[in-house]
């Protein structure tokens, strides 16, 4: 099993997204955790309703600060937001770190939550499972 960290600014939105999908749906050959540069704390309410409504969410999905992971051997780290790509910390075990960028849809509509997640599994999983499955 291959670990992935899914790295933004605050790890309340798209990190959670990328995260609760990389298991829901690559969970046989990649194990994904989530962080924030500058973690929020909490998880944003229009990310968990949707991720729920999909049948993607965990309980232990949760807002976490960078120190939670620095130290965790990760195969491959994806800065998800532009800030948090600038500001990435180096990463003593991890193998290999890219840059995959999302708007945030944070004080969007609702139906701009739904459109992130569609292009987080369009556009990041299959770059996941090229790294790490194949």
């Amino acid at each position: 099993m291959k670990n992935v960290l899914i790295l933004c600014t605050g790890n309340s939105c798209r990190s959670i997204m990328a995260e609760a999908l990389i298991n829901a749906k690559m969970g046989d050959c990649v194990y994904a955790q989530s962080s924030g540069v500058k973690a929020s704390g909490k998880v944003n309410p229009n990310a968990q309703s949707l991720l729920e409504e999909k049948g993607y969410w965990k309980d232990v999905y949760h807002s976490k600060v960078i120190d939670t992971v620095i130290d965790t051997p990760f195969d491959l780290v994806v800065t998800v937001c532009d800030h948090a790509h600038e500001t990435c910390p180096m990463f003593p075990k991890a193998v290999k770190t890219i840059h995959v960028a999302f708007e945030d849809p944070s004080g969007k509509a609702v139906e701009e939550y739904a459109k992130t997640l569609d292009l987080i599994e369009k556009e990041l999983l299959p770059i996941v499972k090229s790294e790490l499955c194949d």
